[in-house]
């Protein structure tokens, strides 16, 4: 089989070991075509006159990863506020996601007004550099103000007769999904009553505009679902679910974002995890944030945390948990909180992710689906992203080693390549 390039400038990918983020097995030694910015054939011996050659023997190639479940321009050194939220900051973070190999980032509702005047259009349109940005825009909370600081544009209605005026503001910013908060953070706070998100999920459907819960209780999760949320975007922490559940997740079309990661993070500095030291993480973080993390007096203020014991707890059951809806047939997408504070690092973040995904007990396979094509999906950007076929954006990863042999290998980054042109070689390298 033979296909022809059709200008000069398209580039043969040669021999390659090629996971296609479909779920099917990697195949060796094929090739991949990119003209125009897309995949213009995926296949064993293509020839394509004028083309461009890479040989990528020993190399593997996957989709470039995409975040469901992020926030983004907020964070500054170790500081996360509304006060870092500038143009600069903006395009900084999305160049550090694509050094990571992270394409796309949903920034799940605590977005600012200078995103929506051009910004978020051009990044999704590829003209400006790093990873594309998709935005909930200002999310739903309760009528207490707190937490403030960088979530002080949240909608916060009082009561079910607010909601239509609000969805109507936030409809204007064209969101991906909107965000609501229904958690009492651990008994701190008061949780958004039932009457509000059931208005709030009504009247985004009617806009056709989905809807995304922050939670932790399992009953939440039932009432939720009940409700007709699309979306669960934290993993659900303070009890197995139970077989009534994942039925009605399945039923209703729940996409599920583990965000296993964020819970690891409460409690892991507290101890030495394994890759403290590791060059991939530390690239990743803002400036002192390493210092902090390694000083004993923060391990010591972690471990005496009355919240220590539950948070090590709840990320057990968050692992249980992701094993039996991922069983269960329920969509499953990528999604990390990263960026919401200095210790959840933007870029790094998604690569632990997967890794805690096959802790949980899912294959490296599952894990870059999950993270590739699941989370284009719940994007809905799944026609053009997400995925190595004809036709997609010539966005993925080129790899020193093979990931569905070890999960860790997604971090063995020699480039990335956005619409069919290298933007970065690497954390390490740029």
């Amino acid at each position: 089989m033979a296909a022809v390039a059709q200008n000069s400038g398209s580039v043969l990918f040669k021999n390659a070991t090629v996971i296609d983020g479909t779920g099917s097995a990697p195949r060796t030694n094929t090739d991949i075509l990119v003209t125009s910015g897309q995949i213009a054939a995926i296949e064993k011996g293509i020839k394509a006159n004028g083309a461009r050659e890479i040989d990528l023997a020993g190399k593997t190639v996957m989709p470039s990863l995409i975040c469901a479940h992020a926030h983004v321009g907020t964070l500054k050194g170790t500081t996360s506020s509304a006060d870092n939220y500038t143009r600069e900051n903006l395009l900084r973070h999305l160049k550090k996601y694509e050094d990571y190999g992270v394409s796309a980032v949903l920034a799940m509702g605590t977005d600012r007004p200078l995103i929506f005047n051009g910004f978020i259009d051009s990044t999704q349109a590829g003209l400006l550099p790093g990873a594309r940005l998709y935005s909930a825009g200002y999310g739903f909370n309760t009528p207490d103000p707190n937490p403030g600081s960088w979530m002080n544009l949240l909608l916060r209605p009082n009561t079910a007769e607010d909601v239509p005026a609000m969805i109507e503001k936030l409809a204007a910013v064209k969101p991906t999904v909107v965000k609501i908060w229904v958690d009492d953070h651990g008994g701190n706070a008061q949780k958004m009553k039932p009457e509000i998100y059931q208005a709030i999920i009504r009247e985004a459907h009617k806009r056709n505009i989905r809807v995304a819960a922050h939670l932790f209780y399992v009953e939440d999760a039932r009432k939720l679902t009940e409700a007709g949320i699309d979306i669960i975007a934290h993993s659900i922490r303070d009890k197995e679910v139970d077989q009534d559940l994942l039925n009605k997740m399945k039923q209703k079309n729940v996409t599920y974002i583990p965000t296993l990661s964020l819970d690891e993070y409460q409690f892991v500095y507290a101890g030495n995890p394994d890759w403290i030291n590791d060059a991939f993480f530390k690239a990743s973080l803002e400036p002192g944030v390493f210092e902090m993390i390694t000083d004993k007096a923060y391990g010591e203020k972690i471990k005496n945390s009355p919240d220590y014991q539950r948070n090590m707890s709840a990320f057990k059951t968050a692992l249980i948990n992701l094993k039996k809806i991922y069983d269960a047939g329920i969509k499953v997408a990528l999604g990390t909180d990263s960026g919401a504070f200095p210790i959840r690092t933007q870029g790094f973040t998604e690569h632990l992710e997967m890794e805690l995904m096959v802790k949980a007990g899912l294959t490296p396979a599952q894990a870059i689906t999950i993270s590739t094509r699941n989370a284009a999906a719940a994007l809905r950007i799944d026609n053009e992203k997400g995925t190595l076929e004809k036709g997609k954006k010539a966005d993925f990863l080129i790899l020193s080693a093979n990931p569905s042999a070890d999960i860790r290998n997604t971090r063995k980054i020699e480039s990335v390549w956005k619409e069919g042109k290298e933007v970065s070689k690497g954390p390490l390298k740029n």
